[in-house]
């Protein structure tokens, strides 16, 4: 199963358009992470008051939690236009030389997968983000000679999901990061409320937390969920979505009661049943349920990180004991200590 074809995977989906449509526009209208909420609003202000650029920003955590959402906002809040590329797009020097000659005074550059740049790529990106300028080399050999040609002010916006992957130099130029964290219980559901709105979905509270419930603390995820249920009312039921509707709709797509879908119980089955619990390496993980590495570690882990339903040791993963009672297992904690 790839990952653009699970409901609860990071990858461009056809539903993505739809959710450009949900997504706020400005800051006051952002639901959670009300810290970085609270940075971004007094840098935007504070630039507003310099009427200068804004810094460079960095964005880093799981996926599907507005890392795209806020590069807009950031952009209609300081009333300026958004570039947006992604790091495996710019292959060459040349690629980046043609974007950045085309920004204008104050422009915002939004580069997603930012740590998938090439080290080349890199080197040209460096004196534009810190001196606004771009270093051209002309002609091969004893005669070539280097040119530096001057930018506009812009801002550099990245996000990735990734860090540690940044390059410590590229890291350095960004004068603010911030990390997003998974959404509570609260705020997602405001997310499921607003979005039903928007959708004009008729919705009661019950249904709502059962969504939010699922969704995994992810608001690309709730939209996605909502979506999928509201169809389900629309074909079998009477178009509005109760509880007994969403856990139907839900239940039909293999989400369960903690948003864990067929891809993350298969990870913890196989490390379960087939390594006793673990601890197990990530490459044997993703051989063993027909997946990519990068999408285990990605999409499933930060989760069942979060749920405490899996560890990463210096050995491997390992599952938990409260892995082994969500999926219904017997727990036998000497057959780990066997292993480890």
């Amino acid at each position: 199963m790839s990952d653009a074809q699970r409901l609860v995977g990071s990858n461009a989906a056809p539903d993505d358009n739809a959710d450009r449509a949900l997504r706020p526009k400005r800051l006051v209208e952002l639901i959670g992470q009300e810290k970085v909420k609270e940075n971004l609003a007094i840098l935007i202000e504070a630039a507003k008051g310099r009427n200068e650029a804004l810094d460079h920003v960095l964005f880093h955590g799981p996926p599907g939690l507005g890392k795209t959402t806020l590069a807009h906002v950031l952009a209609n809040e300081m009333g300026v236009n958004i570039k947006i590329t992604a790091g495996p797009a710019i292959e060459r020097q040349g690629d980046l030389a043609a974007i950045l000659t085309n920004l204008r005074e104050d422009d915002i550059l939004f580069i997603d997968e930012i740590h998938r740049l090439g080290r080349a790529v890199e080197e040209v990106l460096y004196p534009a983000m810190e001196d606004y300028a771009l270093d051209i080399v002309i002609g091969k050999g004893p005669t070539a000679r280097s040119i530096r040609l001057p930018l506009p002010h812009f801002t550099v916006i990245g996000a990735t999901t990734r860090l540690a992957l940044v390059t410590a130099p590229l890291r350095a130029r960004f004068g603010a990061s911030y990390r997003l964290d998974y959404y509570e219980m609260d705020a997602m559901e405001q997310i499921v409320t607003r979005a039903a709105e928007q959708l004009d979905v008729g919705v009661d509270r019950d249904g709502v937390l059962e969504m939010a419930r699922r969704a995994r603390g992810t608001p690309r995820v709730a939209l996605r969920l909502l979506r999928r249920v509201r169809d389900f009312a629309q074909v079998r039921a009477d178009g509005v979505i109760t509880d007994a509707v969403a856990r139907d709709a839900l239940g039909l797509l293999d989400v369960d009661a903690l948003g864990l879908d067929t891809m993350d119980r298969q990870v913890l089955r196989a490390i379960i049943e087939k390594y006793n619990g673990g601890p197990v390496g990530l490459n044997t993980i993703a051989a063993s349920v027909s997946e990519e590495a990068d999408t285990i570690m990605d999409v499933v882990e930060p989760y069942l990180l979060q749920l405490g339903f899996l560890e990463r040791t210096s050995q491997g993963r390992i599952a938990t004991e409260s892995a082994y009672d969500h999926l219904g297992f017997p727990y036998e904690p000497d057959k780990q200590q066997r292993l480890l």
